[in-house]
């Protein structure tokens, strides 16, 4: 959806009801995001509003991307956004060799994440009696919940620091794990990306 460099349309101010509303939904559909709200979108700061190509509303606050929504699809968190706060919103990992594929752009697929080096929720929310850290620490990371389709994850890269990409899941984890084959995420928002390097100063 990014891969050409963007240039924003017109900047507009988003009314302070609807700035509330956006505050709302942002907090409903990303709840650990909701301790950190205040500092995001401060309630007095004044939230603005760009159209981008292919029905794509962004919303930054001075000049710094905050969120965007394509149509009526889930707001989502601008890279930036994710790598302030990364441990509030739901996290997959691809392996080593995904990593140049996702950051050209290409469609996130399912061998990404289910060979050795990716990584899925466990797909239980109760604790396991490991003795290994690492794995319990995997565990807490990645979760315990399977995630649906049309959930916004986060996608983390084998042996990087930050967060690489995010998007919305086409198909469920579960699914994901059982047929390890086909679509993960087909439009994301990647690292050098249009949406990564847009300008609005």
């Amino acid at each position: 959806m990014f891969k050409k460099d963007i240039t924003p349309g017109a900047k507009s101010k988003v009314k302070s009801s609807v700035q509330r509303a956006i505050r709302t939904k942002i907090t409903e559909t990303y709840p650990l995001l909701a301790p950190h709200i205040d500092e995001i979108i401060p309630k007095k700061s004044q939230l603005d509003s760009l159209k981008l190509p292919d029905r794509v509303t962004l919303y930054a606050l001075d000049s710094h991307p905050l969120f965007y929504q394509h149509m009526d699809d889930p707001i989502t968190p601008h890279l930036r956004t994710v790598h302030q706060f990364p441990a509030a919103f739901p996290r997959i990992r691809i392996d080593r060799g995904a990593i140049r594929f996702v950051l050209s752009g290409a469609t996130l697929m399912a061998p990404g994440l289910t060979s050795a080096g990716g990584r899925l929720p466990s797909g239980t929310s109760a604790t396991t009696d490991k003795d290994e850290e690492k794995e319990a620490e995997e565990e807490k990371r990645y979760g315990g919940r399977d995630l649906e389709e049309g959930e916004v994850v986060v996608v983390e890269a084998e042996g990087k620091e930050e967060a690489c990409m995010i998007g919305q899941l086409r198909v469920g984890t579960r699914e994901i794990k059982e047929k390890k084959k086909g679509v993960v995420i087909d439009a994301g928002h990647y690292l050098g990306d249009g949406l990564w390097r847009i300008e609005l100063d």
